[in-house]
């Protein structure tokens, strides 16, 4: 399993198109991908889920990822993190 953390740092916070984003990368890999919000943990292809998080900015979260892909889908999170105004 894979797991790596991040700030967010978009004035807003995660909001719909982050997380649709989010969701359909995460949709592109085998592999279970979850985020985390303190004691809350959603599974990442549900856009709804990570909305209801309600993470705002300067929050972090954690994102975990387990499967036959996980590391290859650990990077292209990470890498769409950072394409994101998040």
């Amino acid at each position: 399993m894979k797991t790596f953390a991040y700030t967010i740092t978009d004035p807003v916070g995660i909001h719909a198109r982050p997380a649709g984003t989010l969701a359909k990368k995460a949709a592109e890999f085998q592999s279970k991908v979850s985020l985390t919000k303190g004691e809350k943990t959603v599974e990442l292809k549900r856009m709804m889920a990570v909305m209801g998080l309600g993470i705002r900015c300067g929050e972090t979260v954690t994102f975990s990822v387990e499967g036959p892909d996980e590391n290859e889908a650990a990077a292209a999170l990470e890498a769409c993190l950072h394409e994101l105004p998040l």
